[in-house]
């Protein structure tokens, strides 16, 4: 398969030969804060991932001193949310291209839970904001001792508005704990998001992390890609619907997804007790 071109503003993407691809949000000198063009460049990034056979599992992380400070507060008082109303303005007009600027956001984070390649978001120091919607996007969530999480929307006067009211209930399944720290947007510590779930592990420091995001990305990718991407997609699906439901769009999925060569090959390397060679979506 052709190899693509990650070329972006505000990431960096290396893949490797063993289908790991490392996604680093690179804007260090703004904490990584998230302006348009990061937004922009992370729902680019994954629809490309979506689209390349060559990548089976991704690491998201960040450069600098911290996992991102959240939105870019200095481009957001001069973008939408900055603009305070005319008095001649019509709200209603004004309002509906708002909404559209709203969810062309929500679909470029959203990219990220819908990239069939599973993605371990590796977390260091602080993980503010728009972070919180990024991560709980992800499948999987690791972070460093001296990680910690705010859902800060409240503090800036608005509602958390990309993922994180509608992702985060369902990842702890505490909801009084989710109100709380939505409602207060206190500071949430690494032990206290591995308690409630929202973390898998906990490591020491970020090279540790990272270590253990990498080792996890290179066990995923040596399964069948047809096999871990179904898996992901009826996660997904399953989350959203009714266990009934749930079970029948499996059975009609797994009816085109049992036609793969994979499952033979899986069967005779258990068999001779092997490891199993599968080739690229």
């Amino acid at each position: 398969m052709t190899a693509h071109s990650y070329e972006f503003q505000t990431l960096n993407v290396r893949v490797s030969t063993d289908g790991v691809a490392c996604v680093e949000v690179n804007r260090p000198k703004a904490l990584n804060a998230y302006n348009t063009q990061t937004w922009t460049d992370i729902g680019r990034c994954f629809e490309q991932i979506k689209h390349d056979g060559n990548v089976r599992s991704v690491v998201l992380s960040a450069s600098g001193r911290m996992f991102t400070a959240g939105l870019d507060l200095k481009e957001a008082l001069t973008g939408p949310l900055g603009k305070r109303p005319d008095s001649g303005d019509d709200a209603a007009r004004r309002g509906y291209y708002h909404r559209l600027f709203i969810l062309k956001f929500q679909s470029a984070i959203s990219t990220i839970e819908e990239c069939d390649k599973p993605v371990i978001a590796a977390v260091h120091g602080a993980c503010i904001g728009i972070g919180i919607d990024v991560i709980s996007a992800c499948d999987i969530r690791v972070a460093s001792e001296d990680a910690y999480f705010m859902v800060k929307e409240v503090d800036i006067g608005m509602a958390a508005d990309v993922g994180t009211l509608q992702r985060l209930p369902k990842i702890v399944g505490n909801n009084s704990w989710v109100r709380d720290v939505c409602y207060t947007a206190r500071k949430v510590s690494a032990s206290e998001a591995l308690e409630v779930g929202l973390l898998g592990k906990v490591l020491p420091t970020q090279k540790d992390m990272m270590a253990v995001a990498v080792e996890t990305a290179q066990a995923i990718a040596k399964k069948s890609p047809v096999a871990v991407a179904s898996t992901k997609h009826l996660l997904n699906y399953s989350r959203d619907h009714s266990v009934r439901e749930g079970l029948e769009y499996t059975a009609l999925w797994n009816t085109l997804a049992h036609n793969s060569h994979d499952m033979a090959t899986a069967v005779m390397a258990s068999l001779k007790k092997q490891q199993a060679q599968f080739p690229n979506l």
